[in-house]
């Protein structure tokens, strides 16, 4: 792990507030701190270069380190389990699906007495084990079956002390032909080993020393863990192909029900003494159990055939680092993007927070929404190789170093799978992370001389180095800000500019902005791929969100059949357009095309001529007309259009007063292609020129507000060109004067010559759903 890192109790803070700062310093090494608030994060040399103010503050200059590191792999945790009762006899049984079954020993469940006694299930390339540790000598029996990936099993381990035989069990609840996987296996014990008080894991093993975290950590899903007295295995098992035990039955020592408290922390025990437990980095809940009948794919309405945890040894949750210090913002700084930056004689780091606006301040006219969410769900994206391939570059420009894919310590985002194949579902803002950093870049832009390769907040700043030059005060607030207070939040302002990827949103973000727009507000939407998949907030812990990939759409992983409502709050995961809020009817377009980060120019359409936005002409009208290019440079990929793009479509909701002024279009290039939900059939439902574009948009709304979007990632990266002075920026910059001018947009009278026109196939005909394409269109994936 890189040796100097650190992360935030929270991404905004008002003046007046205090933030809470945790640093990891290898070897305890003293670090030095000191404040700046950065007005521009790209490192680039041959970009705007990057800018800050220093920001002098109490807590500046040396302190004590501490080295933290981090523990990878989720795990439940009971901390008494009391087995007194089970002197006579102890059947142990579970059923479990297995994802990584010849990986190695894993840990399925562990109990430990006060004496250091334990008694464990295991799994390993040979099947299940079970194993008694006592008197300091372990004892194991392993059923020598190997078990299926992927398939439900019911493990048991028998402990009977009037024989002294340890008992391992497997049972498959399927028949796999040919393969023999169905077997039990017993050992005679040196000695009854003492069961009494004690605590219990499930899906790990205890550390070997006091106070260690858990080791040998399991992949899959395990469901209902249940303790028996007695030494009979067969009716344990026919309990565990059953319902969960009702009215508490004889013998029945614990029975913890992984169905009950899905969107919380807890763990159930339904049996007589309510051995509770807790949930340990983020596993997955709400996940399909050996009961799945597929008669309901909403886990609130059947909870119980939603039993099953699935667990992974690279889970992450909050790393729980001890607080070096908190920040108390002083009330006379003003809203903007900040970092604490760190340095040791080993390293360097900086630390992005957001300063909004204190409630007794003046706001600004103009509101820059960070995508706060998306930065939340894309942290340590890991990318194998990154890290190598961009050292020499971030080296010579002064810029850091550190990737996620060399810091596999912090765990992964939802771009990445899992050890076993299965999409990381969490995002986990309560450690560092490394990839959301200033001075900072990504891609290795080979696109142009100028290239920056630069991503989320790095890119996002030049638009606060844009308004800053151009004299435009400004405010920052945030998605997670937008999330917690809704439209009131934007109110304030009579323009608000979403970044260059809002990606992710949740029902409340949107609520916000349709909101804010319905009230007459005004909005830039500078990006692309933009309100696209929804992710949901844990109820108990701000700094985790999930997200569940259900049908369709441009995606590195699936959701597993039965598993696309989300576990936090019950709700269908996915794309925003499926789930009824098509991005389209918010800023009047939506994803349309993807490929890697190249960027191209704009052609303006009539579009540019029209009365309604004369405004963007102001001073330029000679430059700006109809048919002439524009943002052919660019920081990020060499142009404005490039990498994900977005078009206007009437049929999925864009305004029909939507006015397209610019289109980018990326023809013959074979590395782009259509996003797979607009593809019904085996044809895409258009020409490449209909469908692989952006769309510069217009349009007014009935309150007296606007919209203009852009359609590209790689658009704001076309700013900075020639000092913020080139055609587009210009265009942009009277596009700010109009809109915080507080004259009400007018929506001009709307003739329909018959159908709007939208995309058409190759002859010419309108796009409908019955009229396929006659030929596919070449040279899309």
């Amino acid at each position: 792990m890189h040796p100097l890192l650190g992360y935030v109790d929270r991404w905004s803070v008002k003046p007046g507030e205090t933030i809470s700062l945790r640093v990891g310093s290898a070897k305890n090494a003293p670090f030095e701190t000191r404040i700046a608030r950065v007005m521009c994060g790209d490192p680039n040399p041959k970009g705007p270069g990057y800018r800050e103010i220093k920001m002098p503050h109490p807590t500046d200059g040396q302190h004590p380190g501490k080295e933290q590191g981090t523990h990878l792999g989720s795990w439940l945790r009971f901390p008494s389990l009391d087995l007194s009762a089970a002197s006579g006899g102890l059947v142990i049984a579970l059923t479990a699906w297995p994802t990584t079954p010849r990986k190695g020993r894993q840990g399925v469940f562990a109990w430990t007495g006060a004496d250091g006694t334990v008694v464990a299930i295991e799994i390993d390339k040979d099947g299940a084990v079970a194993s008694v540790t006592s008197g300091g000598r372990t004892t194991s029996v392993s059923a020598g079956k190997q078990l299926i990936e992927r398939a439900w099993y019911d493990l048991w381990l028998v402990l009977d002390p009037a024989s002294k035989k340890l008992t391992i069990g497997q049972r498959p609840r399927e028949g796999h032909p040919g393969f023999e996987d169905d077997g039990q296996a017993s050992v005679t014990l040196p000695a009854v080993p003492k069961l009494g008080a004690g605590s219990a894991l499930v899906a790990a093993l205890p550390g070997k020393t006091a106070g260690a975290r858990p080791e040998a950590h399991y992949n899959g899903k395990i469901e209902r863990p249940t303790i028996w007295t007695g030494t009979d295995a067969e009716a344990a098992l026919a309990a565990q192909k059953g319902k969960t035990p009702n009215g508490k039955p004889p013998r029945l020592l614990a029975c913890w029900d992984f169905s009950i408290g899905i969107p919380t922390f807890d763990i159930e025990d339904v049996g007589p003494h309510g051995f509770k437990g807790k949930v340990e980095n983020m596993p997955d809940r709400a996940m399909t159990g050996s009961n799945w009948s597929g008669k309901e794919h909403r886990w609130t309405h059947l909870p119980e055939e939603w039993g099953a945890i699935h667990f992974h040894d690279d889970d992450i949750g909050d790393v729980g680092w001890e607080k070096a210090f908190d920040i108390e913002i002083p009330r006379d700084w003003p809203s903007g993007m900040y970092c604490v930056h760190l340095k040791s004689a080993a390293g360097i780091d900086n630390v992005p927070f957001f300063v909004r606006p204190a409630a007794h301040q003046k706001k600004a006219k103009i509101a820059i929404l960070l995508p706060t969410i998306t930065y939340h769900v894309y942290n340590n994206f890991v990318r194998p190789g990154f890290g190598k391939q961009n050292r020499a570059r971030a080296e010579a420009w002064g810029a850091l170093t550190q990737q996620p894919d060399e810091n596999p310590e912090l765990g992964l985002s939802p771009y990445n799978y899992h050890s076993d194949g299965s999409g990381v579902t969490h995002a986990i803002s309560a450690r560092p992370m490394v990839d959301k950093r200033f001075n900072h870049f990504i891609m290795l832009d080979k696109s142009s001389d100028i290239g920056s390769g630069t991503y989320w907040l790095n890119v996002d700043s030049y638009i606060v180095d844009w308004l800053d030059r151009k004299g435009f005060e400004h405010d920052i607030v945030t998605d997670h800000d937008l999330h917690a207070e809704g439209v009131d939040l934007l109110k304030p302002y009579s323009l608000v500019i979403t970044c260059q990827h809002p990606e992710y949103h949740t029902d409340q973000t949107l609520d916000g902005l349709k909101n804010y727009l319905d009230q007459g507000g005004r909005l830039f939407y500078l990006g692309g791929n933009g309100f696209y998949w929804k992710a949901v907030f844990h109820p108990l812990a701000p700094w985790a969100m999930e997200v569940r990939r259900a049908e369709s759409g441009v995606r590195i992983w699936a959701t597993e059949v039965g598993e696309s409502y989300h576990a936090f709050d019950g709700s269908y995961g996915g794309l925003w357009r499926r789930i009824g809020r098509s991005s389209h009817k918010l800023v009047g377009i939506s994803f349309t095309a993807q490929g890697t980060y190249n960027g191209h120019p704009y052609k303006t359409t009539d579009g540019i001529m029209d009365p309604r936005v004369a405004f963007l002409r102001k001073g330029i009208e000679n430059q700006l007309t109809s048919g002439i290019q524009m943002g052919e440079r660019g920081h990020m990929g060499g142009g404005a259009v490039g990498h994900e793009l977005d078009r206007i479509d009437f049929g999925m909701g864009t305004p029909r007063n939507a006015l397209v002024i610019a289109e980018g279009h990326v023809l013959g290039h074979p590395e782009y292609g259509p996003v797979n939900e607009d593809r019904i059939t085996q044809f895409w439902p258009g020409t490449e020129k209909d469908l692989m574009r952006s769309d510069l948009t217009f349009f007014e709304t009935p309150a007296g507000g606007a919209v203009l979007s852009v359609g590209s990632m790689c658009f704001v990266g076309a700013l900075p060109v020639d000092n913020y002075d080139n055609l587009l920026t210009k265009m942009m910059t009277n596009a700010v004067e109009r809109f915080i001018d507080p004259t009400p947009f007018k929506v001009a009278p709307l003739k329909l010559d018959g159908l709007v026109k939208g995309p058409t196939l190759p002859d010419g005909k309108p796009v409908g759903r019955e009229v396929p394409p006659p030929l596919p269109v070449t040279g899309n994936r």
